[in-house]
């Protein structure tokens, strides 16, 4: 059951499962912080858990753990759904239907 990834998931209205060293999952941070969103992000390979948490998004069906990017509690994925939604231009709505950003 991934019952830790959604609770972590749900803390704020921006939270990223990261691993220090992956260039993918930094260039997603950048891109959400860039609309002036906080992100809360757990760094995989640092946390005390980070195996636990990075099976439990494997079961949720995450094809790699990081990134894995939830907004407003909800799991949206990873880079090519958070990209998908940016190129769309339906990050910023969702962002702020999360009160993540405000205008």
């Amino acid at each position: 059951m991934a019952a830790t990834v959604m609770s972590l998931g749900a803390e704020t209205p921006v939270v990223i499962f990261s691993k220090t060293y992956c260039c993918i999952s930094h260039s997603i941070i950048i891109l959400i912080r860039k609309y002036g969103a906080n992100t809360t992000i757990h760094e995989l390979d640092e946390h005390p858990n980070g195996q636990q948490l990075e099976r439990e998004l494997e079961a949720l069906g995450c094809k790699t753990s990081t990134p894995t990017v939830f907004i407003g509690k909800q799991l949206i994925g990873g880079a090519n759904e958070v990209m998908s939604l940016h190129v769309k231009g339906k990050l910023i709505q969702l962002l702020l239907e999360a009160k993540a950003i405000w205008v």
